[in-house]
């Protein structure tokens, strides 16, 4: 059986093989001219000019032109739109699973810190009856009050850097009023 498998598979092999073949004329044969396309049987050129004729679009073609017409700023817009949020889309996923892969391994304390700062913002709301600025105050007041007790070196980073920020606001808002107030009032 070895024999008969080692015997096939030499012609086999060899048949798997490709080879290039360069065609010469023989050296002692007289010089042909070459032919013409036109000469060979199979080739025969037609005789006449060809003229190209389209044919007429028909109303379903014409509609569907004409729709992707109106489309096409639209089309183009979306793909604007998409091109701008794609990377938006990529880094919110990508934060998502860093903040994952924070819940999962959290540091000690964590959760029952969480836990505080979210039940005082919940007494903010109870204790903001009644008012809708006192809404808008309590609870993030009290939820602030309450993380600065878990988190002090970060609340006084924050301090500083809105203190700042607050400042300049409040400066700005100073040159503009006392601006308006010389052109307005100190002509008459």
């Amino acid at each position: 059986m070895f024999k008969v498998i080692q015997r096939s598979m030499g012609p086999a092999s060899l048949s798997l093989l490709t080879f290039r073949v360069y065609a010469a004329p023989k050296k002692d044969s007289p010089h042909k001219s070459s032919m013409k396309v036109d000469e060979l049987s199979l080739y025969s050129v037609p005789e006449g000019q060809s003229k190209y004729v389209e044919e007429p679009k028909t109303q379903l073609e014409e509609s569907i032109s004409q729709l992707q017409h109106h489309c096409e700023p639209y089309i183009s817009w979306c793909q604007e739109m998409y091109s701008q949020t794609k990377p938006k889309m990529q880094s919110l996923a990508q934060w998502g699973l860093d903040s994952y892969e924070y819940l999962q391994n959290a540091p000690p304390g964590f959760f029952p810190g969480l836990g505080v700062i979210g039940f005082a913002g919940l007494v903010g709301l109870l204790l903001a009856r009644g008012s809708k600025i006192k809404k808008l105050v309590y609870p993030p007041g009290f939820m602030g009050l309450a993380a600065s007790i878990y988190y002090p070196q970060q609340t006084i980073a924050f301090a500083q850097i809105s203190g700042e920020k607050l400042y300049d606001w409040g400066l700005r808002g100073y040159i503009v009023v006392e601006d308006l107030w010389k052109e307005n009032f100190q002509k008459l």
